[in-house]
């Protein structure tokens, strides 16, 4: 279904400053806001929320696995296709494309806001503010762009119901986690709704909030990622990556994860084209960053392969270096295509993919990276962040994680997803149509175990296609 253009993010993307009309024009109330998201109730109901046709004729799922191949490094797709086939819930880390296709036609009040776009529960995580504050939110931008709040929340449902299923919890293990994601975003978007406008972007979720709010059963296991996190940074990452050959420090290859290159795909030797990405990233720095970097120097460059869904794509570790080798600095130039939402909703026209996700970034996590940025290089859009600088992530370890362990961290999902949400889009209009009640909950709660028994179905025409060799898959 698409939807209008207006949100938060388009005068940013288009760059157009022409706002004095709106500035003049009295916005509603905050009650003429509430009651017009619960009227909305009457043309879709919440529990048509819950709907959703399990089917396994007419699956795309190859076709959508070979045209995202062609986009992306030939030697890196068999790492995808095997990444993706480990598991259910690995696959729908990597079938964002799919999900959006069935999403669309689906329930949905046309509610704008910054959509993360692939919003599964692997996608949170811990990180560094400017003032060294560890936050938790949304880590992972790649397909961000305005879309409706709905399918942000119905894919992290989903993936909730999924990783129960792969953790091997039972079923009412599975509904309370899925439920508790819905509820958590409920009750903290309501909470977000009567604050001024600057106090909710001003807000974070730090790490200690949640320390001190876990149940007790799994504060030890909250406090181990935590304090692991704290542990990740620039010196970590020289002491766990690099390595001494000859009189330089040099990243250690992982082949085929990590690869060093003497070449670009375009011919560059890699020094002139890592120069020249570097050159078109610091024109959209603000001259306070510039001159940070500018105390940098490049020691080494290597190809990295990232996360699941992204493999393929085009990304690059820098290892930087000030004034000595206690001062390193590692970036991630990572290659930004079109989000899988641009097909099915209305969004501005970015003229740099990496803008788009720098945008997203920014309007979705409140308090991003120092030397986010973006340029386009060698024919690719791209964006730029530091490589593991206090991030973390709450991994879940079959025989490890339990099941008071995944309601926990669903509850934090759904609280993180409900402040980017507040931040771009109208809280009040959507806990409006939300409301108090477990209605819309309990909704969810059907569509996230339809979609995992979707989930599994999509998972094994994968395999069955690995099986016959129509799509190649490492080993």
């Amino acid at each position: 279904m698409k939807g209008s253009a207006a949100s938060a993010g388009e005068p940013a993307a288009t760059g157009n400053p022409r706002l004095s009309q709106a500035f003049a024009t009295p916005l509603p109330s905050l009650e003429e806001r509430l009651a017009a998201g619960k009227a909305l109730r009457a043309t879709v109901p919440r529990t048509s929320h819950g709907e959703f046709t399990v089917r396994k004729e007419n699956r795309r799922v190859v076709e959508v696995l070979k045209t995202q191949a062609a986009s992306r490094l030939a030697p890196l797709v068999p790492v995808r296709h095997a990444r993706m086939l480990a598991s259910p819930f690995a696959f729908l880390r990597g079938s964002a494309a799919i999900m959006a296709s069935d999403l669309v036609g689906s329930p949905c009040t046309d509610l704008p806001v910054q959509a993360c776009g692939d919003m599964h529960l692997a996608n949170f995580g811990l990180y560094a503010s400017a003032e060294r504050k560890l936050i938790f939110g949304i880590n992972d931008f790649d397909e961000t762009q305005p879309g409706p709040w709905e399918w942000d929340l119905k894919r992290l449902v989903a993936s909730a119901v999924v990783a129960g299923r792969y953790l091997g919890f039972d079923r009412a293990d599975q509904q309370a986690a899925a439920h508790r994601v819905v509820t958590s975003y409920r009750d903290h978007l309501r909470a977000y709704v009567p604050m001024p406008a600057l106090d909710v972007w001003y807000s974070t979720l730090e790490a200690r909030t949640l320390l001190e709010l876990a149940p007790p059963e799994v504060r030890e296991r909250a406090l181990e990622i935590v304090e692991k996190a704290k542990a990740r940074g620039h010196t970590q990452v020289l002491d766990k990556m690099t390595e001494i050959v000859g009189d330089r420090q040099r990243i250690i290859e992982q082949r085929p994860l990590i690869v060093r290159a003497e070449t670009l795909e375009s011919g560059l030797p890699i020094q002139e084209g890592i120069n020249v990405f570097l050159d078109a990233y610091l024109d959209s720095l603000a001259p306070e960053k510039r001159l940070l970097l500018s105390r940098y120097r490049v020691v080494d460059v290597a190809r990295k392969v990232v996360g699941v869904g992204s493999v393929g794509t085009r990304c690059w570790m820098i290892y930087m270096q000030g004034a000595s080798q206690d001062d390193p600095l590692f970036l991630q130039i990572k290659e930004a295509q079109e989000s899988v939402l641009a097909p099915y909703w209305k969004a501005p026209a970015y003229p740099n993919q990496g803008l788009r996700v720098v945008i997203g970034q920014r309007l979705l996590q409140g308090s991003p990276d120092i030397f986010l940025g973006w340029g386009f290089a060698n024919g690719r859009h791209f964006y730029v962040r530091q490589l593991r600088d206090m991030k973390g992530s709450a991994e879940l370890e079959i025989g490890v994680t339990k099941p008071s362990y995944l309601v926990a961290l669903c509850a934090a999902c759904g609280w993180a997803l409900a402040l980017a949400h507040a931040k771009s889009g109208d809280a009040a209009a959507i806990s409006g149509y939300i409301g108090k009640s477990d209605a819309f909950a309990d909704a969810l709660v059907r569509f996230g175990e339809a979609y995992a028994d979707q989930t599994e179905i999509d998972h094994a025409i994968m395999a069955e296609a690995a099986e016959r060799g129509e799509i190649p898959v490492a080993h």
